[in-house]
Order: structure tokens, then C-alpha cells, then sequence
């Protein structure tokens, strides 16, 4: 264990320093519902901006984009596509704006904006809500195993297993410590809500991005003295029908069993069927996690489209310098890392196996506070999400409407501690980060995409369609993964797809269209572009000044061109990393071209509401 008594001073006062921005925040959260759960509408777009990215600067996904780099060099910048990554510039540009204009607190509530408070309805509440806190916990236990695995490797299990009076297997010593770390954040995120979540993320960001520096520049030196050695096309973004030309062969024979074990040989199929989904799944809108709360939290439509455009700026530079830098430390000197988990060579002990080894005492303090920090903003967003939909949407809409303003506090610090609870027995069923990131992004989401993308873009989707939809696609995403088990879940996504298609179809053409008042009340209220020609003429018949949306064309513009600049923004730091002047000046200029483009077409054309 190479943590010094400077390191773990520092990790503990940054670990203070949350509690007591937790402590201070407290009675402003306990004001009201809206205080706890969206910081009152009152904090400012670009708090909630470099909040959102610190959620997003999770510690297992750095640990998988780490793995990803190493293994697939400029290649693997394509590969977070399955998240997909893009589907911020997607909210960026039209879909934060609608969604902020419903007012709403939580994803199911917005429900009732769309199809009203009839019996399909209700249905459709419900199931969005049982998603919700499936996708929640699903995520919590996905940072969870991510945090234990990093922990290890600064904390042998042979120095802490004397004091422990039962018998630990080392399969699950990431859970006890993922157990232990977690209770630092459950305590600011239950006492202080949203406002306490976005300050506390404030100070992680600085922390990280601070810690990014470092870990780039460490990196660079050592590239000074050492040479590079990985296969030809390692540093090329581009790539043929398969993989072939990157063969580690040689160099680390084990990388090519990783490939073939992550199922991306094939990689023009892969990246086929990463954009199908990808550019579903955005159509959706967002998920109902911690990134739908911050965009209900702004102040106002246009304040929520900054927000989700801010995320994407703030974020992939800074996320990219570490990868980048880790990546490269481990290539360079990989017969120094400590891989080996159980008898087996894990790629995902490359981030902390790096840091073990590389980074001086003193700032090794400072990088485990950054990346403690990153697991705590995802876990506290994810955490007050799920909070917000079992108190919201379970507690004051089916079980006690008229609570106190003491019930509902004390009713968020007790579902709190029962998510946590539950999330931990999640995370103990699951593999390792990548089956269950793989689970998350490919049959969760699955689930999710018919209902979700309908209901922005056709009028004649109706609730039952919407439960249907989610019923059909939902179940299967549960049972899939252990009737396909050796199957890459994202090649499965098609067949969810078509499953949930015929459940949403069939759901709305054997029951009646939503009532009329309520869709025009959305669409007036909304103002979405699609399918609404039937509804669009009765609100233009009761109000002729009335201005329909006819953004399409330049909505889509706006998103191929903010897609091309945030994958210039992740390949900028990995390449300034790599010292490569070329494609260092290509990446500048196309991220300059494509943001002068979008002030003219996207910002200077915001709606006020």
C-alpha cells in the first residue's frame, strides 16, 4: 500500500468537506419538496452544467474508457457511442427545451402532461416508474463495483482482513469497500438534496479537473523518454470492416483476447448498429436518472438548453487528459502494473493499478480525492433521482398526498437508505463494470427507446401504447441476458426493439386516442415538431398567432454538428497526450468551425421559454 499519511489526510478532508456541505444545506432542502428534489429552480445553468459532468466523470467509467483506450487507441472514441454520448447534443438542441417547458419534478410526473390522468395514464406512470428505479439502481450498483475494484489496489485486503472478524472471499471484497466508501455520500446527497448534490459536485469537478492535468502531464514526460509500442493503427480513429490490423501480437498478446472477448471484432457492424441505437435512444430524451432531475432543476427552457450544452465543453476535454494520461502510463509501462484479480489478467485494474504505481505521494492524496469525488457525484445524482421518483411519484401521489412537509423529508431520508440498501445487493449479483454497463446501455435502454421516442413525435400515441411499449421491451431486457448469454447485448438491441414496436402498436389502435384538451394542452405548452397534424390544426383554429415548431431540418443540422464537435473534443486531449501536431491543429479548427456555427444556429436562436 503505497498511501502515505499526506494522502489520506487529504481524502479525508475532502470527504469532510462533503459532509459538511451536506450539514449546511440542509435546512434550505427541508423548506419543500421542490427545494429538496430541484434546488428550488433557483441555481444557475452552468452550476447544474459542471454538476451534470462531474456525475458523469464516474469512476467506473473511467475505468472502462481507460480499458477501452489502452485496447483500442483512437478507435475506442467511437465505442462510448453506445451510451450514447451524443444524446447530450441531441438534449442540447431541442429536447431540454421541451422537456423543461412541462414544469414537472420528475420524468413519471411528466407523464401526466402527455396523456393526462386517465387509467392509461396511471399505467404509464407506473411503468416509468418501476424503469426509473430499475435504471437507478442499476447504476448505483454499477459505480458500486467500480468503486471497490479501485479501492483495492491502495488498500490490500491482507492488511484490513485481521480486523474483520468473518471470512471475506476475494470475489466480493469490492463490495466491502464499495459498502464503506458509500456511506460518506449517502449522508450529503439524503441530507441536502439537489443543492447540496450540485455544490459538493462543484467542488469534485475542481478536484478532478485538477487531478486531469496531473495525470496528462505525468504522461507526457514519460513519453519524452520512453517510446510508444502498440500496433499500426493504434492511432488512428479509423477503421476497416474488422479489426485485423490491430494485433497485439507481439506487443501484449493477452489485448487480443480482450478484443474477441468484448465482442468488437466486427467493428463496422458494431459501429452500425452503436449509431441505430444511439440515434434511438436520443430521440428518447433523457433517461429518468440524474440527468433528467438537473435539466427539471434550471431555472427556465433556455437555461436547460445551456445546461446540456455546457457538459459537453466542460466535460470530454478534461475526462480525456486522464484516460489519455493513464492509458499511455500503462502501455509504456505495463510489465509494472498489478493486473492479475483472482488468478486472471483484468483490464479494468489498469486505472488504479496506474495510480498505484506512477503518481508521487502527495498528489496520489489529491487523484484518490478526485476519483472518490467522481464515484460521489454519480452516486448522489443517481441516488436523489430514484429518491425523486418513489417519494413524488409513489409516495405523495398514491399513498399520502396530503403529507407534511416533515413526512416528506423524513419519507426522502428513509427511501434514501433503502435505495442505497437495495443497490448494494445489485451490485454483489454482478460481474464486473463492463457486464453491467453493457446490461445498462444496450437491454435497459432497450426497453426504453419505442414508448419514449412516440411520445415526442407522434399525436396518436396514446398510455396504453405507452405501457405496452414499455411492458413488451422491458421484460425481455431482463430475461435476455441469461437466454443469450454469450451474446454481446447491443446485437440483441434489434429484436427489443421490434418487441416493444408491436407492444406500443398494439397497445394504441385497440383503445381510444388520448383526449383531446390534453394534447392540445402539450402541444401548446411543448411546441414539438413531428407527427401533430391533426392537433396542431385545432390549437391554430383557437389561436391563429399561434407559432408551430418548424425547427426540424435546422434541429438536425445543429446535432450533426454538435456531434462532430464533442468527438473533436474527445480526441483533442488524447491527442496533445500523444504530442501529435497534426491532428492536434485538425481537432482545434473543427471544434472552432462547428462552435462558430452553432452561436449562429443554435445559441442566438434559444426560445426565452
Amino acid at each position: 500500500m503505497r498511501l502515505t499519511l499526506i494522502d489520506i489526510l487529504i481524502i479525508f478532508v475532502y470527504l469532510f468537506s462533503t459532509v459538511v456541505i451536506g450539514l449546511v444545506l440542509k435546512k434550505a432542502a427541508q423548506k419543500s419538496k421542490s427545494n429538496y428534489l430541484l434546488g428550488g429552480n433557483k441555481l444557475p445553468w452552468y452550476m447544474l452544467g459542471l454538476s451534470n459532468a462531474s456525475g458523469m466523470f464516474d469512476i467506473s467509467g473511467t475505468m472502462w474508457l481507460v480499458t477501452l483506450l489502452f485496447v483500442y487507441g483512437l478507435k475506442s472514441i467511437w465505442i462510448p457511442w453506445l451510451w450514447p454520448v451524443f444524446n447530450q447534443i441531441f438534449l442540447m438542441v431541442f429536447l431540454s427545451i421541451w422537456l423543461r417547458r412541462s414544469k414537472v419534478t420528475t420524468g413519471a410526473e411528466w407523464i401526466t402532461t402527455r396523456f393526462g390522468r386517465t387509467r392509461d395514464s396511471n399505467l404509464s406512470h407506473g411503468v416509468v416508474v418501476v424503469f426509473a428505479l430499475i435504471m437507478c439502481l442499476g447504476y448505483l450498483a454499477y459505480g458500486f463495483i467500480g468503486l471497490g475494484k479501485f479501492v483495492m489496489i491502495f488498500i490490500p485486503w491482507e492488511i484490513v482482513q485481521p480486523y474483520i472478524p468473518v471470512h471475506i472471499p476475494l470475489e466480493y471484497v469490492p463490495h466491502v469497500y464499495g459498502i464503506a466508501f458509500t456511506l460518506f455520500t449517502v449522508f450529503y446527497a439524503v441530507l441536502g438534496g439537489m443543492s447540496s448534490i450540485v455544490w459538493a459536485d462543484v467542488l469534485q469537478y475542481i478536484i478532478m479537473t485538477i487531478s486531469a492535468i496531473l495525470i496528462g502531464i505525468l504522461a507526457m514526460k514519460a513519453l519524452a523518454v520512453e517510446t510508444l509500442n502498440v500496433p499500426e493503427t493504434w492511432k488512428s480513429p479509423f477503421f476497416g470492416w474488422n479489426l485485423d490490423k490491430l494485433d497485439w501480437r507481439g506487443i501484449i498478446d493477452e489485448v487480443n483476447t480482450k478484443i474477441a472477448s468484448d465482442g468488437y471484432s466486427l467493428f463496422t457492424i458494431f459501429f452500425m448498429m452503436m449509431v441505430f441505437k444511439g440515434v434511438l435512444v436520443s430521440l428518447a430524451g433523457p433517461a429518468p436518472t440524474y440527468d433528467m432531475q438537473k435539466i427539471l432543476s434550471t431555472k427556465s427552457p433556455k437555461e436547460a438548453a445551456k445546461m446540456s450544452g455546457f457538459v459537453s465543453v466542460v466535460l470530454m476535454p478534461v475526462r480525456y487528459f486522464m484516460i489519455a494520461g493513464f492509458a499511455i502510463l500503462g502501455l509504456l509501462y505495463y510489465d509494472r502494473l498489478n493486473l492479475m484479480v483472482g488468478g486472471q489478467i483484468d483490464f479494468e485494474q489498469i486505472l488504479p493499478s496506474a495510480i498505484a504505481e506512477f503518481v508521487p505521494v502527495g498528489f496520489m492524496g489529491l487523484l484518490l480525492a478526485g476519483l472518490l469525488a467522481a464515484f460521489n457525484s454519480t452516486f448522489a445524482g443517481t441516488l436523489n433521482a430514484a429518491q425523486a421518483y418513489i417519494v413524488n411519484d409513489i409516495y405523495l401521489r398514491y399513498i399520502k398526498p396530503e403529507a407534511s412537509n416533515n413526512q416528506v423529508k423524513n419519507m426522502n431520508y428513509i427511501t434514501g437508505v433503502v435505495v442505497v440498501i437495495i443497490s448494494i445487493i445489485f451490485g454483489i449479483f454482478a460481474e464486473d463494470v463492463n457486464s453491467m454497463l453493457q446490461w445498462i446501455v444496450s437491454a435497459l435502454y432497450g426497453s426504453y427507446v419505442v414508448s419514449n421516442v412516440l411520445k415526442w413525435y407522434w399525436w396518436r400515441f396514446n398510455g396504453y401504447g405507452y405501457f405496452w411499449g414499455m411492458v413488451f421491451g422491458l421484460i425481455p431486457a431482463l430475461i435476455f441476458p441469461y437466454v443469450f448469454s454469450e451474446t454481446l447485448d447491443l446485437y440483441y438491441f434489434p429484436w427489443l426493439l421490434l418487441i416493444s414496436i408491436a407492444g406500443a402498436l398494439l397497445g394504441t389502435f385497440l383503445t381510444k386516442p388520448t383526449g383531446e384538451e390534453t394534447l392540445k394542452e402539450f402541444y401548446r405548452t411543448v411546441n414539438p415538431w413531428g407527427f401533430w397534424g391533426p392537433v396542431k390544426q385545432k390549437v391554430m383554429a383557437e389561436n391563429p398567432d399561434f407559432q408551430p415548431n418548424k425547427n426540424f431540418k435546422l434541429d438536425m443540422l445543429n446535432v450533426l454538428i454538435g456531434t462532430i464537435a464533442q468527438t473533436a473534443l474527445v480526441a483533442l486531449p488524447i491527442y496533445i497526450i500523444l504530442k501529435d501536431t497534426l491532428p492536434i491543429w485538425i481537432a482545434i479548427i473543427i471544434t472552432l468551425v462547428c462552435g462558430f456555427i452553432l452561436k449562429k444556429t443554435w445559441w442566438n436562436r434559444l426560445p426565452e421559454n
